[in-house]
């Protein structure tokens, strides 16, 4: 694998300085092609955000009458939704935000929970079949273990900074399984940018001029960006 930033340069020497050129050479065996009828701004969190959220949810068999849960809205948490309402899944968003439910219904879930509120979350005990955790923060695992029915699986593609504790009771108790999944192969992204291309599917992204990158970033520490910022290349050259 050669990475756009700081990885070793298997076809030119070297190592590579960052993804902000206007040209890139490349194995042809890593080139993906992007539908066209795709809007490229949308289509650029696709090669992320988009194959984090489809791989695991093609390992683990999401399909038509499943149920699906997506833990949290965030970059790849609206990515899961429309991924999972795409696939004819039944899909709840699960949300310590009650403002984003009207977001959450747009992208395609079925049904919102407030995951702080207790009766909320006991409606659905042992009733998932598929759970896709986004959420980096620290958090309760075991409360969204507990809603998987037997052989259910929840997913990790969110990052917390510290070890999850993991009651060995919430997974023994119907086979349930905790995973993880991290992007995917060239196959398999291609097999999802043709599925993109086939419902549609495009992040929701913001452009911005490469001169308010800052200005991004501090308001994505404030997550106040839906649902990811793209920036606009040609900007580049007045920078």
């Amino acid at each position: 694998m050669t990475q756009t930033f700081n990885s070793p340069d298997k076809q030119l020497g070297g190592v590579t300085y960052g993804g902000y050129s206007d040209s890139i050479v490349v194995d042809e065996r890593f080139v993906l092609r992007v539908p066209s009828n795709l809007d490229l701004a949308g289509a650029a969190p696709l090669l992320c955000a988009g194959i984090t959220t489809y791989s695991p949810m093609r390992h683990w068999g999401v399909t038509k009458g499943k149920k699906v849960g997506v833990v949290g809205l965030g970059g790849l948490g609206h990515m899961g939704v429309k991924f999972a309402r795409a696939f004819d899944a039944h899909v709840v968003v699960f949300t310590t935000s009650p403002n984003k439910k009207e977001d959450a219904l747009r992208l395609g879930a079925d049904e919102v929970v407030v995951s702080r509120n207790a009766d909320e979350m006991q409606k659905h005990t042992g009733s998932f079949d598929f759970i896709l955790d986004t959420i980096s923060a620290d958090h309760d695992i075991n409360a969204y273990l507990n809603l998987l029915t037997h052989d259910g699986n929840i997913t990790l593609v969110g990052a917390p900074a510290k070890p999850l504790d993991i009651s060995a009771f919430s997974l023994i108790m119907a086979r349930r399984s905790l995973s993880g999944s991290m992007i995917g192969g060239i196959a398999e992204t291609q097999e999802m940018l043709d599925f993109c291309g086939k419902h549609n599917i495009t992040a929701d992204v913001e452009v911005i001029p490469i001169q308010k990158v800052n200005e991004a970033y501090e308001r994505l520490l404030k997550s106040d960006v839906k649902y990811r910022f793209c920036i606009d290349m040609a900007s580049l050259k007045s920078a």
